[in-house]
């Protein structure tokens, strides 16, 4: 999609050519700014009962009169704030996609625009693009949204532009971890997940390395493999590489974790809504779909990304409950619940980090359904002992309007992974599931800054709207651009 701002304020409307001019007002009122003609055609709207100045209401106006565009779409936000904008951008779009509409102009018209809107526009614009279509042919792809023009002052201009293309970028690389995602099981293989971080370092001159099971038990990755075994489709871990400043910088280290299809394993999940357990590889999508948007950006510094990658199957080779397994650290690994597989594999990729001598990791996960019931479906879950990198962690989530919530990592609930038979148990108790995931990660990071990012209740929704979302991708292009500053 083209994006590009023009400029235009809010009073001056009725010369705009485009297919559509999506104006966004905040408050309870008109701002007396506001182009007449648009003025105009919402006072009829509220008149007749068709419009409200309240967050999400809409009102949409054919071949408006006083208007070179063809269509007016006002949308409501409520308040002031780059979210609240966000939001009625999206409802406006929404309203116009799958008609004949190529060109969308968007106008702030209740306030000034920063590159915060701009960016904010790109990403609306791209989600409401966004139709999937890979295994459903029937789906007639509507008239593509090709150019999106943002309405600012001169004086935004520059700052308005570099919104709009950091916001392009992020937007590819939601969108690609959108396709990673939605794709079912038996095409997204780690196979294909290996197969696609080639393609993405071939167009982008990234360093892309994808090591097959015989080089993953060279390795020595015990734990890893114990997931991998009871599943046909071979493991593959993914070593990919932006350099971008010297090779003495240390690199930021992003590992997502890559279970292409989750049945629990032996520990076998309730057959209700089990389909979704394909997106059990949103954390290795999202930080592939980062990857993709620095790439795009540019910017002087190093990123690392690592992705093991596998099935979680039920089968004659699967591990069992009781199982001892030994980490790539050295560490052992009593196995009490195959289900709680992705820590497992995430493990040895934390330790495998470490060879890079890392400035800090950061690992993104569909970890755990007790941080859903924690947080629901808003915030993903924070996790770090670093109350330095959690904060630009935190920092980044509200430039990305991307939240997370920070979440304990006391020493006392470590106690619940205590073992019998190993150097630990890979669950504890149902209480504070979340956490005890978290630390039984934190047991291999010793030797770097580290945080964890559950994004199991984030990464997708369910329902009618059934699909990924591609989160956290903004919030990590934020915090490794923040990193580079």
């Amino acid at each position: 999609m083209d994006f590009r701002h023009q400029i235009a304020s809010a009073g001056a409307l009725s010369g705009v050519a485009a297919d559509a001019l999506v104006v966004v007002i905040h408050g309870d009122s008109l701002d007396a700014s506001l182009d007449p003609a648009v003025a105009s055609h919402v006072k009829d709207a509220v008149s007749l009962g068709d419009f409200q100045f309240k967050a999400g209401k809409t009102v949409y106006v054919q071949k408006p009169i006083g208007l070179k565009a063809q269509r007016l779409v006002v949308a409501a936000a409520g308040g002031p704030t780059v979210k609240a904008f966000k939001s009625a951008v999206a409802s406006g779009l929404a309203l116009v996609k799958g008609l004949g509409v190529k060109h969308v102009a968007v106008v702030n018209g209740s306030g000034d625009v920063t590159e915060q809107h701009a960016e904010a526009v790109a990403l609306a614009a791209a989600d409401a693009a966004y139709l999937y279509r890979d295994t459903k042919p029937s789906a007639q792809p509507a008239p593509a949204l090709a150019k999106l023009t943002l309405l600012c002052g001169k004086v935004e201009a520059k700052d308005i532009q570099r919104g709009l293309v950091r916001g392009a970028a992020i937007a590819e690389g939601v969108t690609f971890a959108k396709v990673l995602a939605n794709l079912p099981g038996n095409r997204c293989t780690p196979t294909y997940l290996g197969e696609q971080a080639k393609q993405l370092g071939k167009e982008h001159g990234l360093k892309v390395e994808v090591l097959d099971k015989k080089q993953i038990e060279k390795l020595g990755m015990g734990s890893f493999l114990a997931v991998a075994q009871g599943s046909a489709q071979p493991p593959r871990f993914i070593v990919a590489r932006y350099d971008g400043a010297a090779k003495t910088q240390a690199p930021i280290v992003l590992v997502g974790k890559g279970i292409t299809f989750d049945t629990g394993g032996i520990s076998i999940k309730p057959s209700a809504e089990m389909d979704e357990m394909k997106y059990d590889m949103g954390g290795a999508a999202s930080v592939l779909g980062t990857l993709r948007a620095i790439a795009e950006l540019k910017p002087k510094l190093n990123l690392v990304v690592l992705v093991p990658t596998c099935e979680n199957m039920p089968s004659s080779t699967a591990v069992k409950p009781g199982d001892v397994v030994t980490s790539l650290s050295g560490q052992t690994i009593e196995i009490l619940n195959t289900d709680a597989e992705g820590r497992l594999i995430l493990c040895d990729a934390l330790t495998y980090a470490e060879r890079f001598n890392p400035a800090c990791v950061v690992d993104v996960a569909t970890l755990t359904g007790a941080c859903v019931i924690a947080l629901g479906n808003h915030n993903s879950g924070l996790f770090s002992p670093d109350d330095a990198l959690a904060e630009q962690l935190l920092k980044a989530s509200k430039s990305a309007i991307d939240p997370l919530w920070r979440l304990p990592l006391d020493e006392e609930y470590d106690e619940a992974l205590k073992s019998n038979f190993a150097d630990m148990a890979n669950v504890g108790s149902r209480a504070g599931g979340a956490i005890t995931a978290a630390k039984f990660l934190q047991r291999y990071t010793g030797k770097y800054r580290w945080a964890h990012v559950d994004i199991a209740g984030t990464a997708w929704k369910s329902g009618a709207a059934k699909g990924a979302t591609g989160r956290p991708v903004g919030l990590l292009t934020h915090f490794v651009l923040s990193q580079a500053a």
